[in-house]
């Protein structure tokens, strides 16, 4: 299985403090070893960096833990390949236009296959794995309902739909932003934390490394941290239910349900 990471943020936010704990996942204190890949938004635009290698071992890894970049929405991803091959082109976040914006997606999880709706074929997979394909199906279902932008209120229930059916033929936990919200579906296992004034101090649990939120943050910052398995040891993470769905905007769940 793969692991995820997301971020909502009310203010552009750095991520390398949880960025940092995932990547010893990536061949360290975890498994996953066949690649990484993370997305920050800016604006309408996507700064995106993958490996197929090892994040512990990836020098474009290390650069990213150098680089604090600020975004107020990130997907992040570690892949321990179990559908399709090791290299570029599997490597998680996948990203596609759709109504003029950068849709990003991540999944952890394994599909029997990918079910059908009969929704026009506009997007297409480019590497073989069934995440990638999840996604474009998930995709060419809201382009078939709503060729042009709605709100997401609208949207959410063809995601809904879309992440349940999917959910039926395997495990499916994703992350889905168009950088306006960041959408979450929990099929076996993901873990939050968000994180407002009072701001504390933190511990990973991966890497002997800490931070004092207190004196990097504000007390209006509001920033929501999504994992597959919680990321410090000294903080209370809430676990999804199997099923759950959320909606983030600027830090704040928005919307949530069961599937």
């Amino acid at each position: 299985m793969c692991e995820l990471l997301g971020m909502s943020a009310n203010v552009p936010t750095d991520i390398v403090f949880s960025f940092s704990g995932l990547m010893q996942r990536g061949g360290r204190t975890g498994p996953h070893r066949d690649g990484w890949g993370i997305a920050f938004y800016e604006g309408r635009g996507l700064r995106l960096f993958q490996d197929p290698q090892a994040s512990v071992e990836s020098e474009v890894a290390a650069l990213v833990q150098r680089y604090p970049i600020k975004s107020t929405t990130v997907i992040g991803h570690i892949r321990q390949a179990n559908v399709g091959s090791v290299c570029l082109a599997n490597t998680h976040p996948f990203v596609r236009e759709l109504w003029g914006r950068n849709w990003c997606f991540a999944h952890n999880g394994q599909l029997a296959r990918v079910p059908a709706s009969g929704a026009p074929s506009f997007y297409r997979p480019i590497g073989d794995t069934d995440s990638e394909s999840a996604f474009c199906e998930l995709l060419n279902r809201v382009r078939a309902r709503y060729p042009e932008p709605v709100s997401v209120s609208l949207l959410l229930p063809v995601l809904v739909e879309a992440c349940s059916s999917f959910r039926e033929q395997g495990v499916f936990n994703c992350l889905l932003s168009d950088g306006d919200w960041l959408f979450a579906f929990c099929s076996t296992k993901l873990a939050r934390i968000t994180r407002r004034a009072p701001f504390g101090p933190a511990t990973l649990r991966d890497v002997d490394m800490s931070v004092d939120f207190t004196s990097q943050t504000t007390p209006d910052d509001v920033v929501a941290v999504l994992a597959t398995e919680p990321l410090t040891g000294n903080e209370a993470w809430t676990l999804f239910e199997p099923g759950e769905w959320t909606l983030w905007r600027l830090g704040e769940c928005i919307a949530s349900g069961p599937a």
